[in-house]
């Protein structure tokens, strides 16, 4: 039996809505008169909060986990949280000693409870998935930034054969509408400014995304809504208008299409063609022409060929993306393209990604560079390297740096000078 932990560090890896349940967490230790633990200090109760999207992930979680053994031998009490957790469950006790407590991403309400059970000499484990909403059981939000992350909605239906979040997951389910516009008015009042909207397939919400969004956006003190991550056959018209009509809606869409091979994708398990996502981003341009288009690309599907990649270079010079992640495909335990026969060699696979990134990069280069000599809205969210220099987001998302003596949270107005790969640079205007 130990004592109970006095102050806690929450690490959080992957996507947004680990963010946001880091963030929730944090609050969640708080409320029990925890202290985050301050840069450098040894906290008591370390929180890994784990992405199992890539392969090999609860490797790369275990030997997080070792890491923090110290070096006269003692360790803080070890939470795993997250994807991971849910995925290994009670095995993860029995792959590492060092773990106290294990909580899955539907659970995490409970872990005052368990860091209780913890101390007590218990390794507890909490992975159920009930279709209830956890949220009711966290506190009311605190103080946040500029810009903060709201879930919505969470699973995902869809059974794609590469993914393992419909496992990790659960099954779709979406909150309350009005339970998320007094969590938007919360965070409104604590300070944030721009809310992003969450959810593992966030424009399939039970109540209409547009209407939440339209909801949402008569808040006061709110100035920009974004949401992530959508699917292609969730776009429905009622949401693409609101994109020419919501002005707070930022011109801004992660719309993940992973191949322009109809084969590849059929494989995949994906709903829509390339010709129908092709079809969706014409009429989300028609309602919004300044909109900013990202994606996310699978290369190395197992049966891809050169053909089917070829493909998948079309679709992006038809798109023009301002920006995009691409991964090599890797296998992740229990989905069904782990087993398919057709894997792809790693050589080729590698061949593949640097073609597509680098036609990618200079899609979003010259993204930036047609902003130079505008100006645009900026919200300032973090100091830059130089003195004086803050960062900020443009409404595209982008990344822009200028010398001014406006504080966090604060818009500016910056006229572009110079673009980047990744970033902005302007003066104020």
């Amino acid at each position: 039996m130990t004592a109970l932990p006095k102050t806690f560090r929450v690490k959080s890896f992957g996507c947004q809505m680990n963010v946001y349940d880091g963030e929730r967490m944090a609050e969640l230790l708080g409320a029990q008169g925890m202290r985050a633990a301050a840069e450098g200090e040894d906290a008591e109760l370390v929180v890994l909060n784990t992405c199992h999207i890539r392969e090999k992930a609860a490797e790369k979680a275990y030997s997080d986990v070792g890491r923090l053994r110290r070096e006269d031998g003692s360790k803080p009490m070890v939470a795993l949280a997250g994807c991971v957790a849910q995925a290994e469950g009670a095995e993860a006790k029995a792959r590492s000693g060092l773990i106290d407590l294990v909580v899955g991403p539907q659970a995490y309400h409970r872990l005052p409870d368990m860091v209780a059970e913890a101390a007590g000499g218990a390794r507890p484990v909490d992975t159920d998935m009930p279709a209830i909403s956890k949220f009711d059981a966290l506190p009311a939000r605190r103080r946040v930034g500029p810009s903060a992350f709201l879930t919505v909605q969470e699973g995902c239906d869809k059974f794609c054969t590469y993914c393992v979040v419909p496992y990790t997951r659960g099954a779709e389910i979406s909150r309350p509408f009005a339970d998320i516009v007094a969590e938007a008015e919360a965070l409104v009042d604590s300070g944030a400014r721009e809310i992003t909207l969450l959810g593992q397939n966030v424009n399939a919400y039970a109540g209409g995304l547009d209407v939440l969004i339209r909801a949402i956006a008569r808040i006061d003190g709110l100035e920009r809504i974004r949401y992530t991550t959508s699917h292609p056959a969730d776009m429905q018209d009622a949401l693409i208008t609101a994109h020419g009509e919501v002005e707070k809606l930022m011109p801004f869409l992660h719309l993940p299409v992973q191949s322009g091979s109809d084969p590849i994708l059929k494989a995949m398990n994906r709903s829509h063609t390339a010709e129908s996502y092709l079809r969706t981003i014409e009429q989300v341009r028609a309602a919004r022409p300044d909109i900013a288009i990202s994606g996310d690309f699978i290369v190395g599907f197992p049966n891809e060929t050169d053909a089917d990649f070829e493909e998948t270079l079309k679709i992006v010079e038809a798109v023009g993306y301002a920006s995009a992640y691409s991964f090599k495909y890797s296998p992740r335990p229990g989905t069904p393209a782990a087993t398919m026969d057709g894997q792809v060699a790693p050589e080729v696979m590698d061949e593949r990604l640097q073609r597509l990134q680098a036609v990618i990069a200079a899609q979003s280069l010259a993204f930036n560079r047609a902003t130079v000599g505008k100006t645009v809205p900026v919200l300032i969210d973090r100091k830059g390297r130089k003195d004086g220099q803050m960062i900020g987001k443009s409404p595209w998302l982008q990344s822009v740096f200028a010398e001014t003596g406006a504080g966090i949270g604060e818009m500016v107005t910056v006229r572009v000078e110079q673009a980047l790969p990744n970033s902005l640079g302007g003066v104020l205007a």
